[in-house]
Protein backbone atom coordinates (compact mmCIF):
# COMPACT_ATOMS: atom_id res chain seq x y z
CA UNK A 1 0.00 0.00 0.00
CA UNK A 2 1.01 3.82 -0.42
CA UNK A 3 2.38 5.33 2.49
CA UNK A 4 -0.40 7.68 3.27
CA UNK A 5 -0.51 10.11 6.57
CA UNK A 6 -2.90 12.46 7.51
CA UNK A 7 -2.31 14.96 10.08
CA UNK A 8 -4.37 17.99 11.36
CA UNK A 9 -2.96 21.35 9.70
CA UNK A 10 -1.57 23.29 11.44
CA UNK A 11 -3.09 27.30 11.46
CA UNK A 12 -5.81 28.40 9.38
CA UNK A 13 -6.53 27.70 6.13
CA UNK A 14 -7.94 29.61 3.15
CA UNK A 15 -9.99 28.12 -0.40
CA UNK A 16 -10.56 31.33 -2.89
CA UNK A 17 -11.92 31.10 -6.43
CA UNK A 18 -12.02 33.82 -8.86
CA UNK A 19 -11.25 36.39 -6.00
CA UNK A 20 -14.51 35.10 -3.91
CA UNK A 21 -13.53 33.32 -0.30
CA UNK A 22 -14.97 29.63 -0.86
CA UNK A 23 -14.46 28.82 2.41
CA UNK A 24 -11.86 29.25 5.39
CA UNK A 25 -10.74 26.72 8.41
CA UNK A 26 -8.50 26.02 11.18
CA UNK A 27 -9.82 22.34 10.87
CA UNK A 28 -8.23 21.24 8.01
CA UNK A 29 -6.24 18.01 7.57
CA UNK A 30 -3.00 17.32 5.31
CA UNK A 31 -2.80 14.54 3.62
CA UNK A 32 0.39 13.49 2.48
CA UNK A 33 1.24 10.24 -0.26
CA UNK A 34 4.11 9.42 -1.50
CA UNK A 35 4.71 10.53 -4.89
CA UNK A 36 2.20 13.41 -4.69
CA UNK A 37 2.18 16.94 -3.07
CA UNK A 38 0.55 16.99 -0.19
CA UNK A 39 -3.37 17.91 -0.39
CA UNK A 40 -5.29 20.12 2.40
CA UNK A 41 -8.54 19.12 3.32
CA UNK A 42 -11.44 21.02 4.50
CA UNK A 43 -14.19 20.23 6.86
CA UNK A 44 -17.72 20.56 4.92
CA UNK A 45 -18.93 22.60 7.09
CA UNK A 46 -16.73 25.14 6.78
CA UNK A 47 -16.98 25.58 2.86
CA UNK A 48 -19.71 27.73 0.91
CA UNK A 49 -21.47 25.08 -0.37
CA UNK A 50 -23.52 27.18 -2.68
CA UNK A 51 -20.37 27.48 -5.32
CA UNK A 52 -20.43 23.87 -5.75
CA UNK A 53 -22.43 21.84 -7.96
CA UNK A 54 -22.24 18.12 -8.51
CA UNK A 55 -20.52 16.81 -11.03
CA UNK A 56 -20.78 13.24 -12.91
CA UNK A 57 -17.17 12.58 -12.68
CA UNK A 58 -15.99 9.83 -10.20
CA UNK A 59 -12.27 8.39 -9.41
CA UNK A 60 -11.58 5.02 -8.06
CA UNK A 61 -7.94 5.51 -5.68
CA UNK A 62 -7.47 1.57 -4.66
CA UNK A 63 -5.89 3.46 -1.61
CA UNK A 64 -8.17 5.73 -0.73
CA UNK A 65 -11.72 4.48 -2.40
CA UNK A 66 -14.00 6.34 -4.44
CA UNK A 67 -13.88 10.30 -5.34
CA UNK A 68 -16.81 12.04 -6.26
CA UNK A 69 -16.50 15.82 -8.05
CA UNK A 70 -18.09 19.01 -7.97
CA UNK A 71 -17.76 22.43 -10.13
CA UNK A 72 -17.16 25.68 -8.59
CA UNK A 73 -19.85 27.91 -9.77
CA UNK A 74 -19.45 31.67 -9.48
CA UNK A 75 -21.12 34.71 -11.22
CA UNK A 76 -18.35 34.98 -13.85
CA UNK A 77 -17.30 31.17 -14.45
CA UNK A 78 -17.55 27.93 -13.72
CA UNK A 79 -14.82 25.74 -13.23
CA UNK A 80 -15.22 21.97 -14.03
CA UNK A 81 -14.11 19.28 -11.68
CA UNK A 82 -11.95 21.49 -9.21
CA UNK A 83 -13.13 19.73 -6.13
CA UNK A 84 -13.41 16.48 -4.69
CA UNK A 85 -14.42 14.38 -1.87
CA UNK A 86 -14.44 10.11 -0.62
CA UNK A 87 -17.76 9.95 1.08
CA UNK A 88 -17.06 5.99 2.25
CA UNK A 89 -13.42 6.28 1.99
CA UNK A 90 -11.12 3.18 2.91
CA UNK A 91 -11.71 2.29 6.76
CA UNK A 92 -7.55 3.16 7.71
CA UNK A 93 -8.43 7.07 5.87
CA UNK A 94 -12.06 7.91 7.74
CA UNK A 95 -10.76 11.02 8.88
CA UNK A 96 -11.39 12.36 5.18
CA UNK A 97 -14.36 11.59 5.15
CA UNK A 98 -17.28 14.09 3.89
CA UNK A 99 -13.99 16.63 3.35
CA UNK A 100 -13.35 18.57 0.55
CA UNK A 101 -10.29 19.07 -1.40
CA UNK A 102 -9.36 21.68 -3.93
CA UNK A 103 -7.44 21.01 -7.70
CA UNK A 104 -5.45 24.10 -7.72
CA UNK A 105 -4.88 26.64 -10.60
CA UNK A 106 -4.76 30.14 -11.83
CA UNK A 107 -8.06 30.81 -10.43
CA UNK A 108 -8.43 28.63 -7.26
CA UNK A 109 -5.68 29.13 -4.91
CA UNK A 110 -5.39 27.07 -1.41
CA UNK A 111 -3.27 29.26 1.17
CA UNK A 112 -2.46 29.00 4.77
CA UNK A 113 -3.34 32.35 6.39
Amino acid sequence: MNNIRIRKAAGTWVVRSGGAVLGETTRALELDEDGHAPVIYFPREDIAVAFLDPSDKTTHCPHKGDATYYSIVNKSSVTENMVWSYEAPKEELAEIKGYLAFHTSDSVKVEQI
